[in-house]
């Protein structure tokens, strides 16, 4: 149930027909009317709702707002909801609406349960959120844990919203980075075993956890590798680390809560013949030249600023190559939208990917990219730069086994993925109200105690007198209740995740404001038992928010 929504929807079908009327009668002008909104004032005693109907309306009629606004106003019927309509400033016309309006929402939360929040806006379309998609060259690092907790909820609060959404991850499992993988770990076994006649390459990987991988080749191959052609030998210890770094990407995202439905491989691209397919595609569309002895796609053709390398000199087909067969292949796949959380750094990628499945004929600007800024983390005030386990940054392992998964999680959502993020260690494990997971979940568990020792049944909401919630604290909070729904859909059109920290900590806060003003427990039986309601709203409502975050509601603390 989204009674705010509903309500509006009453509101807008009064205010048309009370602008019929006037039409009718004489008092305006026949005129088409304006797409107009009814908006929620800024200031408390401007009413529950407001629309400026009747300045947009000047431009069509030519005449005075105020005026517009009384024709309106003067016709519209009487309503069970509305206790008066009133014209401020210019010509805004503002609802003022019984104080019960809102105690609807109390019964439905309970009826609703977990399902309450959920929404049919999506109309079950097909869309797609594919995150982290960390190279399997190391240890997922900062950036990919917040890629992981935006692209997890977000795909949560979509599903939630009523689309039809699923979690996918690239494997990059094809190119030189994978060579240099295999180079790397061959580089490291010989050096294990006293050998000095290899060295890493230039741009191979250096992180202890490759020094991890050769060991472990050791422990189960021994000296297997030494005589063994070179070629064989690489082939081999590329794919035995490529399947460890993703056993162990697949193992660590799970630890932080995030499974995906689909792993994709890049490499079955190319063994499928998908790549050079859209090559020829594009180059039979006149947009394939080559130069240097390389195949480049005619980027400037739609107004990029350069063009792209297709296939290198040497035969081998580029990244983006790969990417625009990838995103034909979601396309294909049936999905309506393809959203992708990438880092900053891809940046000038964007374009030119949409370019590309413009030109092959899918639609480009329905893809979604989501570009997400640099994580820093500080601990005692301080930048903290060096990971003691991989030797370069902090891992995904090591935040969690510092702070927990579920701060982990509300820390990275919480900001807009575009600003930058400054990752306080040392608050995110204070047990304090600082702390907004800390906060969130101690409003839960305070909720669960105040049910637990009350000694009497919880109250169901249509079984009490709900009239009785006439403080203004109780009014927030049950408005703070009934807007849930609509975060949710307004989180999944907007693929914003972060609304949700936002208003979990302002429904926290709602509760705390109203436990501290209101006595629960109270002598009075009636008043007892429609607050004891309304706190039992309060906690489905924040477990469900708290739920669709990944985190769970503590029963205490």
């Amino acid at each position: 149930m989204n009674i705010i929504e509903e309500t509006k929807d009453h509101l807008k079908s009064l205010i048309l027909d009370a602008c019929q009327k006037a039409m009718a009668d004489g008092q305006l002008a026949q005129a088409e009317l304006p797409e107009f909104v009814i908006e929620t004032p800024k200031q408390k005693n401007n009413g529950d709702f407001s629309t400026n109907l009747a300045m947009q309306l000047t431009r069509v009629l030519h005449q005075n707002p105020r005026q517009i606004a009384g024709a309106i106003v003067g016709n519209i019927a009487a309503s069970d909801v509305v206790e008066r309509v009133e014209i401020a400033g210019p010509g805004f016309i503002n609802f003022y609406l019984v104080p019960t309006w809102l105690h609807a929402i109390l019964p439905a939360i309970q009826q609703e349960d977990a399902d309450y929040g959920k929404s049919n806006a999506g109309g079950g379309e097909r869309v797609q959120v594919e995150f982290v998609s960390a190279n399997p060259t190391g240890l997922l690092h900062m950036g990919n844990a917040r890629g992981g907790a935006l692209g997890d909820v977000l795909a949560a609060v979509l599903n939630e919203a009523g689309y039809a959404c699923d979690k996918e991850y690239y494997i990059n499992d094809a190119g030189n980075q994978v060579e240099n993988l295999g180079k790397s770990v061959e580089a490291r076994y010989f050096e294990l075993l006293g050998r000095d006649d290899y060295t890493i390459p230039e741009d191979g990987y250096h992180g202890k956890d490759i020094i991890a991988t050769a060991q472990r080749l050791i422990d189960e191959k021994g000296e297997a590798y030494v005589e063994m052609p070179e070629a064989q030998r690489r082939e081999e210890m590329k794919a035995f680390a490529l399947k460890e770094k993703v056993a162990g990407i697949r193992a660590g995202l799970e630890h932080f809560g995030v499974e995906y439905d689909n792993w994709f491989s890049e490499q079955s691209l190319h063994d499928s013949g998908a790549v050079k397919e859209v090559v020829e595609i594009l180059r039979d569309k006149g947009l394939v030249y080559e130069k240097d002895g390389a195949q480049w796609l005619a980027c400037t053709s739609w107004g990029e600023e350069k063009d792209e390398v297709l296939i290198r000199s040497n035969g081998t087909p580029t990244y983006f190559a790969a990417d625009i067969a990838y995103h034909r292949n979601k396309f294909e796949r049936g999905y309506k939208r393809p959203i992708n959380i990438w880092g900053a750094d891809h940046h000038g990628h964007v374009a030119r990917l949409k370019g590309a499945m413009t030109a092959l004929g899918y639609p480009g600007d329905d893809i979604t990219v989501i570009l997400m800024q640099l994580v820093r983390l500080y601990r005692g005030g301080e930048l903290v730069k060096m990971s003691k386990r991989s030797g370069q940054y902090v891992t995904l392992e090591e935040l969690i086994e510092e702070v927990g998964k579920e701060a982990a999680r509300f820390f990275f959502i919480m900001r807009n993925p575009d600003s930058a993020l400054d990752f306080d260690l040392d608050l995110a494990k204070a047990e304090s109200s600082d702390n907004p997971v800390y906060y969130v979940q101690y409003a839960h568990a305070r909720i669960c105690s105040i049910l637990s020792v009350a000694g009497v049944e919880t109250p169901r909401a249509d079984a009490v007198d709900l009239s009785l919630l006439a403080e203004e604290n109780e009014q927030a909070l049950i408005r703070m209740l009934a807007q849930w729904p609509q975060e949710v859909a307004d989180a999944a059109a907007e693929l914003a995740p972060y609304h949700l920290a936002y208003y979990a900590k302002d429904l926290a806060n709602a509760f705390h404001s109203f436990y501290n003003s209101c006595k629960v427990l109270t002598d009075d039986a009636a008043l007892r038992d429609a607050r004891l309601a309304l706190v039992d709203c309060t906690r489905i409502t924040l477990r469900n928010v708290l739920a669709l975050m990944g985190l769970s509601a503590p029963e205490r603390m």
